[in-house]
């Protein structure tokens, strides 16, 4: 398995472009996203849990229930969200819009919106500028639409990685955005995955599905669980390899890949949390089993009081334990130890596609077997300083392991959402 560029476009058979419409007054940059496959797709896609479903949302949820579509259409700058009958119309505008340009069914369009939510979505500036849109689809587009979901993101997020399948080079690729509403509840974000790999709608839906518990299922920024959460994956089948049609060798590699696409990802959009200055990475090992692992995890880094010691560098494991012992999910504290680690070239991770280590040549045990450990608060400190900090929980309940991502509470978080609308 090996990652490569080319984000949403590196699988064959798709391009993309990205325009800007003009949706949210005074923004310069490109608003409005397309990614198109020449070949229609078997597709699969994981929503919002949030009672509160965005217009696009809901129209998603159906376009996508006979498990085929072709083209993805996006815009940034406002959610469509508590829109009612008006935001129906206007998702549904959107979808036939990019039908018309595209010359497919409008039902094979997945539609989705990011920004503010409960106000109109002035879809007509999305319909004026759906034919140069549509006339700018090229495999480079990737670069265009990447930039075109971002709402408060600072940086854009794609990755891609090829691997082998049947003796055929399959690819994944991938876009996402994602800095603030992001919650465990699927890992508030808009994620696109695209691939070449043939592969039923089932088996994509069933590879997606796992690898969301494991990846954008235990991502946190701020608690909050957004109205528009959405990630679809197309799968055109032009890679040439036998269908995977049930579980078996083929599948477990194509699931490892997306698993490792959306690893990727997961940091990013944790590592690009509104107005963070660390990522978090907690792993717990020794659990009872996976379920208690990550719930553990997740706990971690859910918490507020956590993420304001980490911003602080502040070496306070009573709140991991605090966090853990609410959470419901089992462990003995009289089994526990505690450690930070760092890994010295973390900052690779956050402008390369490699995975970032948790293992560093830098650690400091602060909690061991249900007491606390005598500890160098200035090498803690040291730890903590660095843009990536694992908090490594080993538990003596079992063999099962977890992880979660988050980042840090700050200033700057209040400030970006205080006047978030206005």
């Amino acid at each position: 398995m090996t990652f490569i560029d080319g984000g949403v476009t590196a699988p064959l058979g798709f391009t993309a472009n990205g325009i800007r419409c003009g949706i949210k007054p005074g923004r310069a940059t490109n608003d409005t996203a397309l990614v198109y496959s020449e070949r229609p797709c078997a597709a699969a896609g994981m929503f919002t849990q949030n009672r509160v479903k965005a217009e696009c949302v809901k129209l998603t949820e159906r376009h996508l229930a006979d498990g085929t579509a072709q083209a993805i259409i996006a815009n940034s700058g406002n959610a469509n969200a508590c829109t009612g009958r008006q935001g129906a119309s206007a998702a549904l505008r959107m979808a036939r819009a990019a039908a018309s340009r595209l010359n497919i069914a409008a039902d094979d369009v997945i539609v989705c919106s990011t920004g503010v939510i409960g106000q109109q979505l002035p879809v007509e500036l999305i319909e004026q500028n759906m034919q140069a849109l549509a006339d700018g689809l090229c495999r480079q587009g990737h670069e265009q639409a990447r930039v075109a979901i971002m709402t408060t993101d600072t940086r854009y997020k794609e990755c891609a990685v090829q691997t082998a399948i049947g003796g055929k080079t399959v690819t994944l690729g991938a876009m996402c955005k994602g800095s603030g509403m992001i919650h465990i509840n699927l890992g508030t974000m808009l994620g696109f995955v695209t691939t070449d790999c043939a592969i039923s709608s089932a088996m994509l839906q069933k590879a997606l599905e796992q690898s969301v518990a494991q990846t954008y299922n235990c991502v946190s920024v701020d608690g909050d669980t957004s109205t528009n959460d959405t990630i679809a994956v197309l799968a055109n089948g032009m890679a040439g390899n036998a269908p995977i049609a049930a579980e078996g060798a083929d599948f477990d590699t194509f699931c490892e890949a997306l698993n490792a696409l959306n690893t990727v990802m997961a940091k990013k959009i944790a590592a690009d949390g509104e107005g963070a200055t660390r990522l978090i990475e907690c792993n717990v090992k020794g659990a009872a089993s996976v379920a208690d692992a990550r719930g553990l995890a997740k706990a971690v880094v859910s918490s507020s009081l956590v993420k304001a010691a980490m911003f602080g560098c502040d070496a306070n494991f009573g709140r991991f334990l605090c966090a853990m012992g609410y959470s419901g999910f089992s462990f003995n504290p009289e089994k526990t130890n505690i450690w930070f680690t760092s890994a010295p070239n973390a900052h690779r991770y956050f402008d390369e596609t490699k995975p970032f280590s948790v293992h560093g040549s830098d650690s400091v045990q602060v909690f061991k077997d249900g007491e606390p450990v005598m500890f160098d608060e200035e090498a803690a400190r040291r730890i903590m300083q660095r843009e990536a900090v694992e908090i490594l929980v080993q538990c003596g309940d079992g063999s099962a392991s977890g992880t979660a991502w988050g980042c840090d509470l700050t200033y700057d978080y209040v400030k970006i959402n205080g006047d978030y609308r206005t």
